[in-house]
């Protein structure tokens, strides 16, 4: 006999608060075992290098939309950028709710107020995971000479993750798949196949991306007195590599426990885990800052869009539509 539907929601959010919490806890506990040694690395912080790595946070997140924006733009879904904002900023919130679907049952609603099909909102968000899975894959393979043995022997099995990911991303195999669904689940085909050319800009946006995370994180690392050679592609590799492993553990909201983790862990190879610690913690504030902002920057702009002329005021002109 199964449980009740109910019954098994309520176990699998027990089953994932139990996960996160053991992962916030390794964290919480490394920095009360450190904290002498954690509370002279954060005096060493400066506000120049946390306003940096804000502002590249910041940036960051804007061409994670502009990726997700190409998608729904090769779907035959062309919006304001406004419009756009709104969708993706505040559909994304919901990535800190439990539960992998909520960012997407967001996007459908909102994108319902501008004519967006419910299949073609799903669709960009699907494809938007599986592309920045992709490229933090990618990113992470490439700056594995500098990372360290310790990296690859205890993370290996995320890269097992990226030919799916490749193969899923190949324009004919997506297409296909989407059809597939598609007829599965009774609904009208998608209104335009996806090309080679929208899937490339936005892979093309995805890494633009990761490199401005990396110089978020770059930043901190400096700012706390640390030098390597290759400091920048070690922080872009880690941040994009602990990104993915947050991801792949499906049970943790916006990867939150197991990404800090990872990147405590990935950076082990660069600096001492007093440093790790407290770069990783402040990280997440900026990110859970940026996904905060942003919204609201959003809502704003789309509020004055849509706001009436005042008598005698001339429309602005619509903004151009890259």
């Amino acid at each position: 006999m199964t449980a009740p539907p109910a019954r098994r929601r309520g176990w699998r959010r027990a089953a994932e608060a139990a996960v996160v919490a053991a992962f916030v806890g390794f964290l919480a506990l490394a920095l009360v075992r450190q904290w002498s040694q954690v509370a002279e690395v954060i005096g060493d912080l400066s506000v120049v290098a946390v306003a940096v790595s804000a502002l590249a946070t910041m940036v960051g997140i804007w061409f994670s939309f502009l990726c997700w924006r190409a998608i729904l733009t090769d779907l035959a879904s062309r919006i304001p950028v406004t419009a756009g904002m709104r969708i993706f900023f505040v559909g994304q919130v919901g990535k800190y709710v439990p539960g992998k679907v909520w960012p997407i049952l967001t996007q459908i609603r909102l994108g319902r107020d501008y004519q967006v099909p419910g299949r073609t909102s799903a669709a960009a968000a699907f494809i938007f995971m599986l592309i920045v899975l992709g490229t933090g894959l990618l990113v992470a393979i490439c700056s594995l000479p500098v990372l360290g043995a310790d990296a690859l022997g205890q993370y290996w099995w995320s890269l097992l993750a990226l030919p799916v990911a490749a193969v899923a991303l190949w324009p004919p195999v997506l297409n296909r798949g989407l059809g597939w669904i598609m007829r599965l689940a009774r609904r009208e085909p998608m209104p335009r196949p996806l090309t080679a050319a929208g899937i490339g800009r936005a892979v093309g946006w995805a890494l633009v991306m990761w490199a401005f995370f990396g110089v978020h994180l770059f930043a901190l690392l400096t700012g706390l007195d640390v030098t390597a050679p290759h400091l920048l592609l070690q922080a872009t590799g880690a941040f994009a590599g602990s990104w993915s492993i947050g991801f792949l553990l499906l049970v943790a909201p916006a990867g939150v426990g197991p990404r800090e983790v990872a990147l405590v862990v990935l950076l082990g190879s660069i600096t001492t885990q007093p440093v790790a610690l407290v770069a990783v913690v402040v990280s997440r504030l900026l990110m859970t800052l940026g996904d905060l902002v942003w919204p609201v920057i959003a809502l704003g702009l789309e509020r004055r869009r849509r706001a009436p002329a005042r008598p005698g005021q001339l429309p602005e002109p619509a903004a151009a539509d890259h």
